[in-house]
């Protein structure tokens, strides 16, 4: 397991008129199964290690391109569709074996049903029925046709292939200048509303990681590497799960709150303390970049650009909150 911050340059900015004690960035965090494609089949992962990824918000599956003879290949060669493809096949196995179990259950509970409880009970098993069904098709339960009440009521179970899921291409160091194609032909072929592609090369990212920001900044600018690949990879994982942060500044920290989108002014409240949802008053809120236009709060109150929002005002990914509350 590690954790990392997510990459925000809005807070350095603020920083630099708030000067505070502290800055802190929104954070992700990442869990690696002991499973590796192509060294089992039949099970991938253990049931704990199940259990495990059906709690996760998102899966990330970085997909092996490049070929070393010091470092084989787990199935001999080097095949990235193979390999997906694999991965897909496992995890459409765990999601039916969960699906069976569950109909099981609702096949049990049907003796001696009352009438009412009978009918809801089919209903169900007709529902999974249809899942269990496309998946069998290789479709993902993300990819389904579902109705919105369809889809909150799966929510309820730890299916993986109902996650959304990012696939990094890792590269070798020979491969990185046609990185932009090897990543448009992963997202033409596996891409879409709720999958999302990038690209890496492990070993040079490894390499620059022993070298100071600055010496690193300078080799990724001469390589055309761009961003980090962790702070890529956190960027895209962070939207794809559909989080945004907004922002609380001030002489002692400045800090990024993560919240998922439509995510109410109260209910954002308690992400800072419960106490302050509890008492919540009202929540003043300004654009962040509108604050640095005006460099503090108390011009933005002249220019009229600081909003006085109430418990359902939908949070925006970027505002800046104070928020008053009395407990």
């Amino acid at each position: 397991m590690s954790t990392a911050k997510v990459p925000d340059a809005r807070l350095a900015v603020l920083a630099a008129i708030y000067k505070p004690k502290k800055v802190t960035a929104a954070e992700i965090t990442f869990v690696e199964p002991a499973g590796n494609i192509g060294s089992a089949r039949g099970q991938l992962w253990s049931p704990a290690e199940q259990a495990q990824l059906g709690k996760a918000d998102a899966l990330v599956h970085v997909v092996r391109y490049f070929a070393d003879e010091q470092l084989p290949h787990p199935s001999g060669s080097v095949d990235p569709e193979r390999d997906i493809a694999d991965l897909h096949l496992e995890l459409a196995l765990s999601d039916l074996g969960f699906l069976e179990r569950r109909r099981e259950r609702i096949q049990a509970g049907l003796k001696g049903a009352r009438a009412s409880e009978a009918d809801a009970a089919r209903a169900e098993l007709r529902f999974l029925e249809r899942v269990c069904h496309d998946l069998e098709r290789e479709v993902p339960v993300r990819q389904q046709e579902l109705s919105p009440a369809e889809r909150e009521h799966l929510g309820q179970y730890p299916l993986l292939t109902a996650k959304p899921e990012l696939l990094v291409a890792n590269l070798g160091e020979e491969q990185v200048a046609g990185a932009p194609g090897s990543a448009e032909e992963l997202a033409r072929r596996h891409g879409g509303e709720r999958c999302a592609v990038s690209w890496l090369c492990g070993k040079l990212e490894m390499e620059l990681s022993r070298l100071g920001p600055e010496e690193a900044g300078e080799f990724r600018g001469e390589l055309g590497l761009g961003e980090g690949a962790m702070a890529q990879v956190v960027r895209l994982g962070y939207a794809l799960v559909g989080l945004i942060s907004f922002l609380t500044v001030g002489p002692d920290e400045v800090r990024a709150w993560s919240i998922a989108t439509s995510t109410t002014a109260w209910k954002a409240a308690g992400k800072i303390h419960s106490d302050i949802e509890r008492g919540f008053i009202r929540a003043e809120v300004i654009v962040w970049d509108r604050l640095v236009e005006c460099g503090s709060e108390a011009e933005a109150r002249k220019r009229g650009w600081l909003r006085v929002e109430g418990k359902d005002y939908l949070v925006q990914d970027g505002d800046v909150i104070n928020f008053l509350f009395n407990v």
